[in-house]
């Protein structure tokens, strides 16, 4: 398993418990695929800057995708960048690639006429897997999962003695979140005051 399919599994388990919300796990997740690719030395960083390196194809084809989807000319995209662009709508792209692979079913509620069924993960050896890595407190992760607000525990106290390319990752991501969540409040004020307006408050 990946870090970035290991990420949608728990998230997807929480839910929903702790509801988060599509574009922040799509960040969060082209971050786990940077993550593993540094891992892969199918990337390396250069300050903040992705520099692709000339790895064979990976086995897992949403990874490989990531890894083929990089910026191969300088100046080179910068981790925030990448995370950007990389993470439009990639929580659906995963989604669908678990129906694809037979990894989600179908849960009926019953008893409750017109209510439709919602999709869940089926039991599988990769959503144990998962659990295992997130209650095991893996620190990738456990930070990860931090990020995204849906564990407690700060992003420092996993990554201590951490490769400091991941490091700077992880940095991008919360910023990158935290950018999100401005834009939100940013559009939510003005959708207030132009309400307001048409009321004539």
């Amino acid at each position: 398993m990946t870090t970035p399919r290991d990420l949608m599994i728990v998230t997807m388990d929480l839910a929903p418990e702790r509801t988060v919300e599509q574009g922040d796990l799509s960040l969060a997740l082209a971050g786990a695929e940077a993550i593993d690719l540094l891992g892969a030395e199918a990337i390396s960083l250069v300050g903040d800057h992705i520099v692709p390196g000339l790895g064979p194809a990976l086995p897992d084809p949403l990874l490989d995708e990531a890894a083929t989807s990089l910026l191969r000319e300088t100046p080179y995209e910068s981790v925030g960048d990448w995370l950007w662009r990389r993470g439009s709508g990639l929580s659906a792209t995963y989604l669908a690639a678990f129906e694809a692979e037979g990894q989600l079913s179908r849960q009926g509620r019953r008893g409750i006429p017109f209510r439709r069924s919602r999709t869940v993960l089926a039991d599988s050896p990769a959503r144990r897997e998962a659990t295992e890595r997130w209650t095991s407190d893996e620190p990738v992760l456990a930070a990860l999962g931090a990020a995204l607000g849906i564990r407690d525990e700060q992003t420092g106290d996993f990554l201590s003695g951490a490769d400091e390319a991941v490091v700077t990752v992880l940095a991008a991501v919360r910023d990158a979140l935290l950018e999100l969540e401005a834009v939100r409040q940013r559009r939510a004020i003005e959708n207030a005051a132009f309400d307001n307006i048409w009321r004539g408050d």
